[in-house]
């Protein structure tokens, strides 16, 4: 049975409600994107969940931001597909959505008021787009990308034992 995850905004604004397979917040993301928009330390968490699962309240104060990608791995810059929703009042970054993945959200580890599983070790991945004043803390068991990783959140938490059915 999937763990059920309670979010919230800092200023109380908006609550969500979100069943989630994959609830460990293993994976830490150094693109400017996620950094600059929810990541204070450099990078930002995201975590896996059941974008059919999505319940809010106080949608009127939800906002969306879609970024414009202008990088090496784009021949131009591009609006993401993703959907970052916040919080109008506070700004509090709450989750992503991608049309791309209809049946995922990735609420922000940062958002999330349930306990959250511990990790035995992080990925960290987007490192080419870190800010140069990150020092990423990569222990001995961590693994580390300039990009994406090989696994998605769902195959590493399969590969890893935390799949939660």
């Amino acid at each position: 049975m999937p763990i059920t995850l309670e979010g919230s905004c800092h200023c109380g604004a908006v609550t969500f409600t979100v069943e989630s397979n994959t609830p460990v917040p293993y994976q830490r993301c150094y693109c400017s994107i996620c950094r600059k928009q929810q990541g204070g330390g450099g990078y930002a968490i995201n975590l896996g969940a059941n974008a059919a699962s999505l319940r809010v309240e106080g949608e009127a104060k939800l906002g969306t931001y879609r970024a414009r990608i202008a990088d090496a791995e784009h021949e131009r810059c591009e609006l993401s597909g993703g959907r970052r929703r916040f919080c109008k009042d506070c700004g509090t970054a709450l989750w992503l959505y991608d049309p791309a993945w209809p049946d995922l959200v990735h609420p922000f580890a940062s958002a999330i008021d349930t306990p959250l599983p511990a990790p035995r070790s992080s990925v960290h991945l987007m490192l080419k787009y870190k800010a140069d004043w990150v020092a990423p803390d990569i222990a001995p068991a961590d693994e580390s990308y300039a990009l994406y990783p090989p696994l998605s959140i769902a195959e590493w938490h399969r590969t890893n034992g935390v799949w939660i059915d």
